[in-house]
């Protein structure tokens, strides 16, 4: 089995504690005198959607969750139950809200998407790092209060809202970092 150093546990990556699949959610590390280091990690639970803190030190080793990958196509939402399909066997299946997560926010009917499984259950959806998406709903700027450092509020067509400078308008498409959920840039034309 693969294993990770604690200094590779970036925000999104899967490990395997105690046979439980967990995900980094928060990483955090001091560095020690002599070279020495302690990572503090937040981790997951993929199962059981608990958050659980965890530190490590130096050189110990943990342990990469055995998952498997699956592209599948998000077809819609049907209040806290979301829908997939398999795009080459048509197969369908459903997923609770609490394994969606925060990724119901950037889902778009017709979106090709991964999953990840764990022991034949699907653990975690797995987002591309950045996704395009439009703006459909944003308060217009006072005129001269143009500059790139003054943010505001931007409603997404999926519902998501993040802070954009105030140049974005309504029908902008924008790009959304996924795991910070964070304006990056405007789409060119």
């Amino acid at each position: 089995m693969a294993s990770y150093q604690p200094t590779e546990l970036k925000k999104g990556v899967v490990v395997q504690i105690d046979g439980k699949p967990f995900r980094v959610i928060d990483y955090n590390q001091k560095v020690m005198g002599r070279g020495g280091s302690i990572v503090n990690v937040k981790l997951k639970n993929l199962i059981d959607g608990s958050v659980i803190p965890k530190t490590f030190k130096g050189q110990e080793k943990v342990d990469s969750a055995e998952v498997t990958n699956k592209t599948v196509q998000y077809l819609y939402a049907d209040g806290d139950t979301f829908h997939f399909m398999d795009p080459e066997s048509f197969e369908q299946f459903e997923l609770s809200r609490d394994i969606v997560d925060s990724a119901a926010g950037y889902l778009k009917e017709g979106d090709s998407l991964g999953l990840q499984f764990f022991d034949g259950r699907v653990i975690n959806v797995d987002l591309p790092k950045n996704l395009f998406l439009e703006v459909t709903y944003t308060e217009d700027v006072v005129k001269g209060d143009t500059t790139s450092s003054v943010l505001k509020d931007a409603t997404l067509e999926t519902g998501l809202v993040v802070k954009v400078p105030a140049f974005i308008k309504l029908g902008d498409v924008i790009s959304v970092d996924t795991t910070t959920g964070e304006y990056r840039e405007r789409k060119k034309d």
